[in-house]
């Protein structure tokens, strides 16, 4: 009945399901929660509030291709993500830039953007443990006060490890910015869904091609057999896209990948503000690594507010557990190898999305490879 089953329901997921659709494919999608969205799924609290489940998500592009496609099911709501630590009594912008530079040296600051700038380029974005190879004594001052009080502890907290230990690919995305753009993100587009995440996957999924099934284990409907797939137990000659983890894919053949999971604790209040901004990173420190406040997230209007606490966790597959971040090392690296061959023994299952490919993805990067894997097929 189906010329394609995707395994997953969030945005890697869907957004190929939608386009495999509209090219005429008839797709069955396998959810194995009961609901759609993946980690983008958001819902509203007991106070009416719109929340993130999984955590906050922000979308934010510079594809024009990647934004026109999600504009078919979304209006947005305006929106630049701004970022805030607490160190201390005191809150600095985060990425470190020359307002928090400024906060932090008062007199000396407009000297030190001009050496920063000098050695860098105005406006570049430059990765913590490359700034602290700097021989300037000033620069490697700056180094040393970012490093301690804005990377060193979250880093930690986050991934359970020295910053030293972790890919460089990861802690490149944390730099120290020479600009005064307080964004976050500095993509062409940005903004949030104007009715949420969750309304936007329900659109992008109303197709008469497209079948949705929630609270579908795939383990349960799609075997791997030599190098043939089962569907319901009968050779299956369509295409699988796979999103899941590669591991629980092929059942952990080789062993577990190792990730970081995420346990979140919401609190309301009475009062109409909790803290400055949308999302507030705690880097020094508090077990958890950042409080997010919702309203100022999505602009609503309502009575009280609605906080999120994080508290990451190492990942041991345990009953509600979720694997959240992949972490990188030559030896996880080398064992997802070995089920990225095993993958290439069916020519017709495709790996995406960050459990399937084992990496990290931004939110508009893993749209826009759907689109170019479901184009391709």
């Amino acid at each position: 009945m189906y010329d394609c089953i995707v395994i997953g329901c969030g945005f890697a997921g869907s957004t190929a399901a939608r386009r495999l659709a509209e090219r005429g494919k008839r797709v069955l999608i396998l959810e194995k929660r009961d609901h759609i969205g993946g980690n983008c799924y958001d819902e509203r609290d007991a106070y009416g509030i719109l929340i993130h489940r999984y955590g906050p998500h922000i979308f934010h592009t510079n594809s024009k291709k990647v934004y026109e496609f999600l504009s078919r099911f979304t209006e947005w709501t305006e929106y630049r993500h701004e970022v805030e630590a607490k160190i201390g009594e005191s809150y600095v912008p985060v990425p470190f830039n020359f307002h928090t530079l400024r906060l932090l040296y008062g007199d000396r600051a407009e000297r030190l953007e001009r050496k920063l700038t000098a050695e860098y380029g105005e406006g570049s974005r430059v990765p913590i443990l490359e700034l602290q190879n700097n021989p300037d004594p000033e620069i490697a001052q700056i180094a040393a006060y970012v490093y301690d009080n804005i990377f060193l502890q979250y880093t930690m907290k986050q991934w359970g490890q020295r910053p030293e230990e972790i890919d460089r690919s990861v802690t490149a995305r944390v730099p120290v910015v020479l600009s005064e753009d307080d964004r976050y993100f500095q993509d062409v587009y940005q903004g949030m869904p104007k009715d949420g995440f969750t309304a936007l996957f329900r659109r992008m999924l109303a197709h008469e091609n497209i079948t949705v099934c929630l609270s579908a284990d795939a383990k349960t409907r799609i075997r791997f057999q030599d190098t043939e797939i089962l569907f319901d137990g009968e050779a299956y000659s369509g295409t699988v896209i796979a999103t899941a983890p590669v591991d629980e894919l092929f059942d952990f053949r080789f062993g577990m990948l190792p990730y970081r999971t995420l346990n979140f604790v919401t609190e309301h209040f009475s009062k109409d503000s909790y803290q400055p901004k949308a999302v507030i990173n705690y880097t020094v420190s508090e077990a958890f690594t950042r409080i997010t406040e919702y309203k100022k997230l999505t602009g609503q209007q309502a009575a009280g507010t609605t906080i999120m606490k994080e508290y990451p966790a190492p990942y041991t597959g345990a009953r509600g557990q979720i694997p959240y971040y992949a972490v990188s090392n030559p030896e996880s690296r080398a064992l997802y190898a070995r089920y990225r061959q095993l993958a290439k023994q069916y020519p017709k299952l495709h790996l995406l999305g960050r459990l399937a490919e084992y990496q990290y993805y931004n939110m508009d990067a893993i749209v826009e490879k759907a689109l170019c894997l479901a184009e391709s097929l």
